[in-house]
């Protein structure tokens, strides 16, 4: 009986040392595998750690790949673009040749007919020659060599010098002058030398649409109004035939040539106020950014600037700049603040003359209501006062 107790005593020390090593071995591995995490969490930290990064940049990077894809993409398919913008407008331009030329020559009075040779052969070569210029004119693109310019940095991607308001195109993979984006329907990048002639181009193709929106407005109806008559016919003859033999089947009631007649009629008015809608927003906003001395990536760099330094309190608020702020600052104490500014703007007026090349009055007529092939001010590398302007530039304060 007792030998029986010490053995199962003994056992149950036994039983008891192995729970006890298995527990302290497994609380061992659980500590290392802890270490382990702790190091590893460490070294990806110092690996990875930097003081600029932030949801923007978790973002560009998250978002990498969409735009290598978006670049490729536009790089290849920007002659496509091209050719179908030549397409849609030599279409416009052979319905109007074909359908309404003769339609106007025949009903219109002598007056409305002068009326509408000159300002449809006016507008049309206008759009020819601005678009052929924006697709052949390089934008610019800063020496790769060493240059003794002022204020340059050094672009990442090229490992060259890089003047001011200069930016790196990913699709065309170099630096741009002045740029303001890459357009696909021109399979070209909007910069320094070609800029003019990019929205001389928008703002003609609207005026087109919009001019053949407006004159073709009566045809469209009248054409709309045919083609649902046709489609009402058409049916009813087709029930009239299901009842006849094949010999007594009526001829068609509009010929080919009607139909396709008022068929070009609205596709023509449908593409020119489609296109006149979505080109003019497109030509607003490009105004808008000129009247400012601004490009569209410059819009973006200039908004963020102004909040991070409002938020470090160097810059006033927008709602501040007005002539209330200095009312209130004659009647309080309130701190001094600078006024956030584009260091490129010359005024409304002289950015658009700078923008234009209208050194002298009757550049109006010369330089941009007549085909000119003019350069811009400057060579793009450097920004000096141009002889036009007539407002002195403020202060750079950040950009």
């Amino acid at each position: 009986m007792r030998s029986r107790q010490r053995m199962f005593a003994a056992v149950m020390r036994l039983l008891l040392k192995c729970l006890r090593l298995g527990r302290r071995r497994r609380f061992k591995l659980v500590r290392q595998v802890e270490q382990l995490w702790h190091y590893g969490h460490l070294c990806l930290r110092s690996l990875l750690y930097n003081s600029f990064t932030n949801g923007d940049v978790v973002l560009d990077s998250l978002f990498e790949p969409v735009y290598w894809l978006v670049d490729h993409v536009t790089r290849w398919f920007g002659v496509v673009f091209v050719a179908l913008v030549i397409g849609l407008t030599s279409s416009i331009v052979a319905i109007v040749y074909i359908c309404l030329l003769p339609l106007i020559l025949q009903t219109y009075t002598p007056a409305w007919i002068c009326w509408h040779l000159a300002y449809g052969h006016w507008n049309l070569i206008m759009i020819v020659f601005h678009y052929y210029m924006a697709i052949t004119t390089s934008p610019g693109h800063p020496p790769q060599a060493k240059n003794d310019l002022t204020g340059i940095s050094i672009c990442r991607k090229c490992i060259a010098p890089k003047p001011a308001r200069t930016h790196h195109c990913s699709i065309c993979n170099r630096c741009v002058l002045k740029m303001d984006h890459h357009c696909p329907w021109l399979n070209n990048c909007v910069g320094h030398y070609n800029h003019r002639y990019f929205f001389s181009f928008c703002l003609f193709m609207t005026m087109g649409c919009i001019y053949c929106s407006i004159s073709g407005w009566e045809m469209f109806r009248d054409a709309y109004t045919a083609i649902e008559r046709m489609k009402l016919l058409e049916k009813e003859r087709l029930q009239v035939a299901a009842n006849q033999t094949y010999y007594q089947t009526p001829p068609p009631t509009f010929s080919f040539r009607q139909r396709a007649f008022h068929k070009s009629v609205v596709y023509l008015w449908v593409l020119c106020s489609s296109v006149a809608l979505a080109l003019g927003a497109l030509t607003l906003w490009h105004a808008a950014l000129i009247t400012r001395g601004e490009t569209s990536i410059e819009r973006h760099i200039n908004r963020k600037e102004r909040k991070r330094l409002q938020k470090k309190g160097k810059v006033s608020p927008a709602h501040r700049a007005g002539p209330g702020w200095a009312r209130a600052r004659r009647d309080a104490p309130l701190p001094v603040l600078q006024i956030f500014r584009n260091p490129y703007s010359y005024g409304s007026w002289d950015n658009w003359k700078v923008f234009l090349g209208v050194d002298v009055p009757r550049h109006w007529l010369t330089r941009v209501l007549l085909p000119s092939p003019h350069l811009p001010h400057g060579t793009g590398l450097s920004w000096d006062l141009p002889p036009c302007a007539t407002e002195q530039r403020a202060p750079l304060l950040a950009i």
